[in-house]
């Protein structure tokens, strides 16, 4: 746009708002500490003019007609980083350009687009609007009309001037199949295309459906009707490359796009292989399920719209797939495997469950989680998403081949109504990493704890939560799942009765150090002082410098451990269960003269 073009918009017309902001224009609420006076800055009028479904921001001149260029300094070899700022502030993708009339006065013209259907932008909490020179906050009824929105199903609009003609009979054919299959209705296979196509909702009397066109239409129609359908497949060789390698674009209809694409991404992926024993099997760097499923949802749920088509970009061990479009309705990152969303295209999404392509409603993104994490990879990411696209990033990287083979070893053996639910992988994963027991769901951990596939230790506020030991064993450092367990009070005192032998006396460090992975420092405290207080330690100093040594009881009190271990050694040796220390074996073992 010339400024020439500018200066004939009206503001209410138009979606249009004229600035003067010669110097000093806020970006961001500037000085003042007045809600209505903070909201008069350039985030402010982003938010009203995308809450009002787009329009321009001119900086530089005046908002009377003729719109008379005055300058602006506003954003002055900075307007990429101000993008930026916008975009990590409000997650909207803005563009910013510099206009120069015939002086040379300089005027900034920002480009915003429309909010989500079915979502507000909103100022420090605020959705603005636009009225008049003011912005103001919006009325109930204007949010509750923004919440209620419903996105159309673009995928049961008819694409005009095309017929059943214009739809592949390959693609038709596998999508019988396809339905024959998985409805086990054989039936199916006999039905004329134009019937089939009629039963599944795709064509419409005698007009054809965008759904049909995505699904089984014909290249040459789908590149000429519907070409940001298309999805474009780059590969490089490391993360940090921007120019791909390689690059293969798939216009055909999408019942025979998913196996050649696949079958393409599949040429470059890569293999983990496992081994414990006889317990072996592989884990792919992409595993297939995830793959098409992620695929799936792409192609199910993004605005099509918007011209632009779906990336996947692969890497050695990595792969990402971005489509238009932000999540659906009611969902975002944080409650993804949570909440049942509502297809983009529903009619789209229908036909691909009613086909078994995808998983049916709310459980793909399930699938896709499910399976990463049982191979021990990184959990999914969809945090790069916004309100204008999804990007799903997966990793090929086994972080712990040790929790791959626990889970495997888990389902193997159970029948599939027994099998762990995604949650319940999602909350052994969090176990494993650490996490606290209270971030994860009670039901869960008492169902895990009953399946022996957990275990509880230490006491009271310093319990935490293990994997079983079948997991130690897989990592093959058992020491690990014996150095996590409890010890009780009588060992403790052991271990602190040891230490002050060794070297005479101790500090309170000394025996938080010696307990830390048994016991909180209150808890060591506790034992300290209740040691003192029974005669087994003395102490002498204050604060920081309080040392302790043997007790008076102390002696007595490793004669009775010493004892305890004798009569211990004696009943075994009398149950046949160790040989005595003076056995003609022992002995023999441990005479000068032996060679062995």
């Amino acid at each position: 746009m010339t400024i020439a073009e500018l200066q004939n918009l009206k503001e209410s017309e138009h979606k249009i708002e004229f600035k003067r902001a010669e110097h000093n224009f806020p970006w961001n609420g500037g000085s003042h500490s007045d809600q209505r006076e903070r909201r008069k800055c350039f985030l402010g009028y982003i938010v009203a003019l995308a809450n009002e479904g787009g329009g321009f921001l001119v900086l530089g001149m005046d908002d009377t007609l003729p719109h008379k260029v005055v300058g602006s300094d506003f954003g002055l070899n900075k307007l990429g980083e101000l993008e930026d700022a916008v975009y990590e502030k409000l997650g909207i993708r803005i563009r910013t350009s510099e206009l120069f009339d015939t002086d040379n006065i300089r005027v900034v013209l920002t480009t915003i687009p429309s909010r989500p259907i079915g979502k507000m932008m909103k100022f420090e909490g605020v959705p603005l609007m636009r009225v008049g020179e003011s912005l103001r906050n919006m009325s109930d009824e204007e949010m509750l009309a923004i919440l209620t929105e419903q996105e159309p199903d673009f995928s049961d609009k008819i694409c005009l001037f095309t017929t059943i003609d214009d739809l592949d009979e390959i693609a038709i054919n596998k999508l019988k199949e396809a339905y024959s299959e998985k409805q086990n209705n054989p039936r199916f296979l006999t039905l004329s295309n134009f019937q089939a196509l009629s039963d599944l909702g795709l064509i419409k009397g005698n007009k054809v459906t965008y759904a049909a066109l995505v699904l089984v239409g014909k290249e040459l129609t789908i590149k000429s009707k519907l070409p940001q359908s298309a999805i474009n497949l780059e590969y490089r060789n490391s993360l940090s490359q921007i120019v791909f390698d390689n690059k293969e674009i798939f216009s055909q209809p999408y019942f025979l796009a998913i196996d050649t694409l696949w079958s393409a991404i599949n040429s470059r992926n890569g293999k983990i292989p496992l081994q414990q024993g006889a317990f072996i099997f592989d884990i792919p760097f992409f595993n297939k399920e995830v793959i098409r499923e992620a695929i799936n949802n792409a192609v199910a749920h993004r605005d099509y719209s918007k011209s632009s088509e779906i990336v996947i970009k692969q890497y050695p061990s990595e792969l990402i797939i971005t489509n238009p479009g932000g999540f659906p309705l009611g969902v975002n990152v944080d409650n993804l495997i949570t909440v049942n969303s509502t297809p983009r295209n529903r009619l789209l999404a229908d036909v691909l469950a009613k086909t078994g392509i995808v998983e049916r409603s709310g459980q793909g993104v399930d699938k896709i989680f499910y399976q990463t994490i049982s191979e021990a990879k990184p959990s999914p990411n969809y945090t790069y998403s916004d309100n204008y696209q999804v990007e799903l990033r997966l990793s090929g990287v086994v972080e712990d081949k040790a929790f791959a083979m626990f889970i495997r070893r888990i389902q193997q053996d159970r029948k599939d109504g027994e099998k762990l639910s995604v949650h319940e992988v999602i909350a052994l994963n969090e176990i494993r990493k650490g996490l606290e027991k209270k971030s994860i769901d009670i039901a869960i951990l008492k169902k895990l704890e009953k399946e022996e596939l957990i275990e509880r230790v230490g006491k009271t506020n310093s319990q935490k939560v293990i994997l079983s030991k079948l997991y130690f064993e897989f990592t093959d450092n058992r020491a690990a799942y014996t150095d996590g367990k409890p010890i009780d009070g009588y060992q403790v005192g052991i271990v602190i009765m040891n230490h002050i032998q060794e070297f005479g006396k101790g500090k309170m460090k000394d025996f938080e150090y010696l307990l830390r992975n048994f016991m909180s420092r209150g808890q060591v405290k506790y034992v300290i002082s209740k040691m003192v207080a029974d005669g087994l330690l003395d102490k002498k100093g204050e604060g920081k410098g309080t040392e302790y040594f043997a007790g008076s009881k102390m002696s007595e009190g490793l004669q009775v451990f010493q004892r305890a271990m004798e009569l211990g050694f004696k009943e075994m040796q009398r149950l046949g269960e160790l040989k005595g220390a003076n056995s003609p074996e022992i002995r023999q073992k441990n005479s000068p003269d032996t060679n062995n």
